[in-house]
């Protein structure tokens, strides 16, 4: 411990903080843009400058570290003129078009444009149209809004270790552009949305589908049956719109609010979920018995099924065929669930809350189509539910705990852990290990998955049969587990992999937040949820049951690998190159 003083009184400190890291921890608000938990301070924006005693010029708070007897102003005359002035430099060539654009609210720019009263000092700005990249139908980007913070740059590469974006030129024309300038969607990128859950203002941001949703619930169309499910993690992350504590559980508050804005029905993904584990359980029950390729990696993320057609395609056949939770579940609403109800599968509109927005991308995929119809019509993230629940002036904090729907709305505690990395894993387990003994599990909780480190490996013993597992989130420790596995250097019989940070918890759409214990919160949110569930083995879930013998016969059947199975292709750059250029002699 080291002491420092902090406007002339003194404090205790880890001698290993910055000053930005310490004075957060004692309460006090230096102010940032470029800073960010999740990365590498860089000291760019020169926002959170200080007054140090003994340096000649105002220091980067994000980037010193505190020294013993170190004497820190945080609010001189001096640090706020060159804040304000930094920020008028920013403001100088950003456009003023708050009303159109989508950060709507949550620009950190505009919040301490406010917070510092910057007036314009050098007149109105002056600036260059950049044509707005839509060519991704998970994220777009206006670089024309762009502050040079590199906060895209940096988490595409340090975090997802996927490299897309590069600062170009110099000076105040410096961008982060991706590579000859091609559109988004024509790269390598996997749609994760990180770039967008990280950019202050609104220069990168999730493709705004919540526009349509909004038009399509205030126009509804008569004979049309309208229809929502929600993630796992939405539940434990939609509160943080409206102010509530990170990690606030808020399931009957959510369906309330979906209900009043206009949806006939809301269902649980977590049902998809349980419905997934039979599906992808028994899948690698099947393996484990009857041989297969080995190891069997985890399909339900779609920034990582990007990643493997884009650059592991050799991977094919080693991802499970099961589809997604989200797939899944609009799969058996327009086809079990319309029976159901008497309506043919084109008049359910069905709309997903996500928190990720690489499940845009995902519904465009034509294998994900079921009889020639899109089975996900709209996929909106969570932040884009809580633009429409206060455009809509519901009072989310006040509203009551309301229920899902039946049949499709029962779920598992192992359902709810598809939210939170290792979950996946977890919930697979609890099945095979009863499935494949016929015996109870001497314990439900396998802690040896559970975790916020990059790569996790266990070894469980079911019955005397060793199966080594490994779990990895965050592409950056992704590319590194099927780096040395393909080296020889580990072999598993199961992986699974998140493209994001905590999972799904970290998802690209996730709400935007400064606070570096977030992924902790939200997950240790999950973990209640499993705990207080009544039922936590998806093969308990009832209602599964029930759609088996009504519906789906048996996990694997024909039936099932009609409406739940995908397949996946080789989009590997090559590919893709090739693909190009028959469309150009096509053409021509």
């Amino acid at each position: 411990m080291v002491t420092i003083y902090i406007n002339d009184k003194p404090y205790q400190v880890p001698e290993n903080k910055t000053v930005l890291e310490a004075a957060a921890d004692l309460g006090f608000k230096i102010p940032t843009l470029c800073h960010h938990p999740e990365l590498e301070p860089i000291g760019a924006c020169r926002i959170c400058v200080v007054e140090i005693e003994g340096a000649r010029t105002l220091q980067p708070a994000c980037t010193t570290k505190v020294a013993d007897g170190m004497k820190i102003k945080t609010n001189t005359e001096r640090v706020e003129s060159a804040v304000k002035f930094n920020l008028s430099l920013i403001m100088s060539n950003h456009p003023h078009e708050c009303m159109y654009c989508e950060a709507d609210g949550r620009c950190e720019l505009q919040k301490l444009v406010h917070m510092y009263d910057v007036q314009p000092i050098f007149g109105v700005n002056v600036n260059i149209e950049k044509e707005i990249d839509m060519s991704s139908p998970s994220v777009h980007r206006d670089l024309s809004k762009c502050i040079k913070c590199q906060r895209c740059v940096r988490v595409c590469s340090e975090i997802q270790g996927m490299n897309i974006y590069s600062m170009i030129e110099r000076g105040y024309e410096s961008l982060p552009e991706t590579e000859f300038g091609i559109p988004l969607y024509e790269t390598d990128c996997i749609s994760c949305g990180q770039c967008a859950n990280l950019c202050p203002v609104g220069a990168i941001y999730e493709a705004p589908d919540w526009k349509k949703v909004w038009k399509m619930l205030n126009s509804k169309e008569p004979g049309k049956v309208y229809v929502a499910q929600t993630a796992p993690s939405v539940r434990v992350a939609i509160g943080e719109e409206f102010g509530m504590e990170p990690g606030s559980i808020s399931t009957g508050k959510m369906v309330a609010a979906l209900r009043r804005l206009g949806f006939d029905y809301v269902f649980d993904t977590n049902f998809a979920a349980d419905l997934t584990i039979m599906e992808e359980g028994y899948e690698l029950i099947g393996r484990l018995q009857n041989g297969g390729k080995f190891p069997m990696f985890t399909s339900c993320c779609p920034g990582w099924v990007n990643e493997m057609e884009k650059e592991w395609p050799e991977l094919r056949e080693h991802l499970s065929t099961a589809k997604s939770p989200q797939q899944m579940m609009s799969s058996v609403v327009k086809t079990y669930f319309a029976q159901k109800i008497g309506v043919k599968p084109e008049d359910i509109v069905m709309v997903s809350i996500m928190p990720c927005t690489a499940k845009k991308d995902e519904i465009t995929r034509p294998q994900q189509l079921v009889d020639g119809i899109k089975v996900t019509d709209y996929v909106i993230t969570t932040r884009e539910l809580g633009k429409l629940i206060k455009l809509k002036g519901i009072p989310f904090v006040n509203l009551p705990e309301e229920q899902y729907d039946s049949p499709l709305g029962t779920s598992t505690g192992a359902g709810a852990l598809f939210g939170v990395t290792g979950g996946v894993m977890e919930a697979a387990l609890r099945t095979a290990y009863e499935v494949l003994t016929g015996e109870k599990l001497p314990k439900l909780v396998f802690e040896s998955v559970r975790g916020l480190d990059g790569v996790r490996e266990a070894e469980i013993d079911i019955k005397g049969r060793k199966l080594k597992v490994a779990i990895a989130h965050g592409m950056a420790n992704v590319k590194k587990l099927l780096r040395e596995m393909k080296e020889g250097k580990r072999y598993y019989d199961f992986v699974e992999i998140m493209a994001c940070l905590g999972g799904c918890i970290g998802g690209g759409g996730q709400p935007k937040s400064l606070d570096p214990d977030i992924l902790k919160k939200r997950a240790q949110a999950i973990y209640t949820i499993d705990e207080l569930s009544v039922l936590r083995r998806s093969h308990e879930n009832p209602d599964i049951i029930k759609l088996y013998e009504e519906f789906l016969e048996k996990p694997n059947s024909h039936v099932a690998h009609h409406l739940l199975h995908t397949h996946y292709t080789d989009r590997s750059k090559a590919v893709r190159k090739a693909q190009k250029q028959k469309e150009a002699e096509k053409v021509n």
